[in-house]
């Protein structure tokens, strides 16, 4: 290993969230709701050199596997990121994230009138539209909603 190459210690068992945009790790932590009261070693590497992006950022989290919801939200921010489970020190299972075709529950509409941001027992309901460039539609109003709109409302 040269002096140039950022080393990230490795962790015995937990999670590796790995191929993030650069800069958007500490949204994705704020989408797992880690903060000062987390007992879990966590490692963060923003802006790391990549060979296949250029820079990436990686956030390694012991002892902590993610929720279905979890993973959809992250896919929300960073849809090409990918996820390692680690135990004992070995990569036992990898996979990218994927953009569900139906989003549920995590994003709140950015339209105020529509039916899901007025009291109302429903919970916000979005189909996938685009991948690149992100949009999704509301399946209520029919609002269409942008990457940034979609990060400024996840719930």
């Amino acid at each position: 290993m040269d002096e140039q190459t950022l080393k990230i210690s490795k962790i015995k068992d937990g999670t590796v969230i790995d191929h993030i945009p650069p800069g958007k790790a500490l949204r994705v932590l704020s989408i797992l709701r880690i903060d000062d009261h987390v007992e879990n070693s966590i490692s963060i590497g923003i802006r790391v050199t990549s060979r296949r992006l250029g820079t990436k950022d990686v956030i390694k989290i012991e002892n902590r596997d993610l929720e279905k919801f979890e993973v959809d939200k992250i896919s929300l921010i960073a849809p090409d990121a990918t996820i390692s489970i680690v135990s004992n020190y070995e990569i036992i299972e990898k996979f990218p994230v994927e953009l569900p075709q139906r989003i549920l529950g995590i994003v709140k509409c950015s339209n105020a009138n529509c039916i899901t941001n007025m009291k109302e027992p429903v919970q916000g309901e979005f189909s996938l539209l685009s991948k690149k460039p992100l949009l999704i539609r509301c399946n209520f109003c029919e609002r269409t909603m942008n990457e940034r709109e979609i990060t400024a409302s996840l719930i």
